[in-house]
């Protein structure tokens, strides 16, 4: 990338995270809010938009394992599911970078990460 598509890349991030962190639900889910989860997973953004490395960087990883873990109950997980899914429009997220996301990261889901997902099953 050059100079000034980095500088409009993190431009792009920083406005994007703070409108997403803003404007999003930001109700508690259990112990993470939407905001929180999208925080933890805003090292993604670079990776899940094809703007970045072709794999996701190590902070993106421990992100994505810590909401992982976080999201331990049925119902905290369809609640972060449903911030994630509105989210991943406002980014731009590319499905199959979402698909190959827990695969790189080494997170085990009983389900497959797309953006078409019914988060109440």
């Amino acid at each position: 990338m050059t100079g000034k598509k980095i500088t409009a890349f993190l431009t792009l991030v920083m406005v994007l995270g703070l409108q997403a962190v803003t404007t999003l639900d930001a109700r508690q889910i259990d112990d993470i809010s939407c905001s929180e989860a999208i925080v933890l997973l805003m090292p993604c953004v670079p990776f899940l938009t094809g703007l970045g490395q072709p794999t996701p960087s190590t902070s993106c990883c421990e992100g994505a394992q810590n909401l992982n873990q976080n999201a331990d109950t049925t119902q905290v997980r369809r609640d972060v599911c449903q911030c994630l899914k509105g989210a991943s429009m406002k980014f731009g997220v590319n499905s199959d970078k979402t698909k190959q996301l827990p695969q790189l990261c080494n997170i085990s889901l009983s389900f497959t990460l797309d953006p078409n997902i019914d988060c109440n099953t």
